[in-house]
């Protein structure tokens, strides 16, 4: 599940933020030298004159983290501020005053004062902006958290939670393709890295996109989420989605609950029993009685229920019966030559786990003709005899709508090829 992201906690934001300045006092006779200087050494504060006593005051409060002490020499510094550069160090010292109470609005406020007077040194630029963003995305001002969190970013920022509270904000903000393009390409460069991306970067932009009723959408973010996290529950929230898209197509329902079955993600009673109907009804007794042995073995379907048990004592025996048959009629010359027997065939030999047997009649039904239905079954077939570098070439072929059921499929493959499916 996913959580809005937090503010850092008050120690870490001392440790950070609780940094010191680059002062100099510039006399008069030497500002212009000191100018033309500022463009290599970088920005460097001249506090006036008449703040330097309070300035002092800040400075020995701070250092002795005597809040009481602080909040009286801010009240004198604003009164002998006469320079923006007063009012940055001000500001800085009301941050500090912020760390140590813990007040993050008083935080908040004082960075903005300080990002706002153009004075932040380059290198506290990313630091600085970070914060801020984080701070308006707590308080829910998005637009404002986009603008210091890309400001922090071009400032070189490296915090790991930047990206994933980025796209948070524009995904809020009603920018769901900005949201998305930054998860995206945050989850292209952890893998590039050989890291596993943070799950939010795929839940977050799928829940957005689900809001916007972008089902398309949220299939590809999905399905990107079960390349990395390959469980048998988010391949079942994948799955599931994609089963409510199939209406009333029955074999592509079918279909769809074969490979629930492969990822280990039926867990429902109810999905085994649309699984049984459909393929009793699509004529596949073998494959109807090891799904129902299967759920039974899982604890899912209860040996006593009465409804699985009639099917299984009408299935069983038409099973068996099938079982020989097709051991016949596969090594047929004649089935190879008639396209619709061909397909019809490797169909029944895949739900009664021939695998290997049907393959070759899929490449029948496919010599014949374009058949996007043979091709992506073929596929399946060879995943499913361990052929997953064939698999994956036929599958990338598929076109229409098995187009994404062939992609989740081939993600499965590579998981399986590599040991690491769930």
């Amino acid at each position: 599940m996913f959580n809005r992201f937090r503010s850092l906690p008050a120690t870490a934001m001392a440790a950070v933020l609780g940094c010191a300045l680059t002062m100099t006092a510039t006399p008069a006779a030497a500002r212009e030298k000191a100018k033309k200087e500022e463009a290599s050494k970088g920005n460097q504060l001249a506090p006036s004159r008449e703040f330097t006593p309070a300035l002092k005051k800040l400075t020995d409060a701070a250092q002795g983290k005597d809040a009481a002490a602080l909040q009286a020499a801010l009240t004198e510094a604003e009164a002998s501020a006469a320079k923006a550069d007063d009012h940055y160090l001000t500001a800085f010292y009301r941050l500090q005053l912020g760390i140590l109470n813990k007040d993050q609005a008083i935080q908040a406020q004082a960075l903005d004062a300080m990002l706002d007077s153009g004075l932040t040194p380059p290198e506290n630029a990313a630091t600085y902006n970070f914060f801020s963003g984080n701070f308006a995305y707590a308080a829910k001002d998005y637009a404002k958290a986009i603008q210091r969190l890309e400001a922090a970013q071009a400032a070189g920022s490296t915090e790991a939670a930047l990206t994933p509270i980025l796209m948070d904000s524009y995904l809020n903000a009603g920018q769901i393709d900005k949201g998305w393009a930054i998860a995206k390409a945050e989850i292209e460069a952890r893998r590039a890295a050989e890291e596993r991306p943070g799950e939010e970067l795929f839940v977050r932009p799928a829940q957005a996109f689900q809001k916007a009723n972008r089902t398309p959408d949220v299939l590809e973010v999905l399905t990107m989420r079960v390349e990395d996290y390959s469980t048998p529950a988010t391949w079942r929230n994948t799955l599931y989605i994609l089963l409510q898209q199939a209406g009333g197509d029955k074999d592509l329902s079918l279909d769809i609950l074969r490979l629930m079955r492969a990822t280990g993600s039926m867990t429902d009673r109810a999905e085994y029993s649309e699984y049984a109907a459909l393929a009793t009804e699509a004529g596949y007794p073998g494959e109807v009685v090891s799904l129902i042995k299967q759920g039974q073995a899982k604890g899912v379907i209860p040996a006593s229920d009465v409804h699985f048990k009639g099917v299984l004592d009408s299935q069983t025996p038409r099973a068996r019966d099938d079982e020989a048959a097709l051991a016949a009629d596969a090594g047929k010359a004649s089935t190879k030559a008639n396209p619709k027997v061909a397909l019809g065939t490797a169909d029944a030999l895949v739900g009664n786990g021939d695998y290997a047997k049907a393959i070759p009649l899929y490449e029948a039904a496919l010599a014949a003709g374009a058949n996007p239905v043979a091709q992506y079954r073929l596929g399946v077939a060879q995943v499913q005899a361990g052929q997953y570098d064939a698999g994956i070439a036929t599958l990338a072929k598929v076109e229409g709508n098995r187009a994404r059921l062939a992609r989740l499929w081939s993600v499965h493959a590579k998981q399986k090829a590599s040991g690491s499916a769930g």
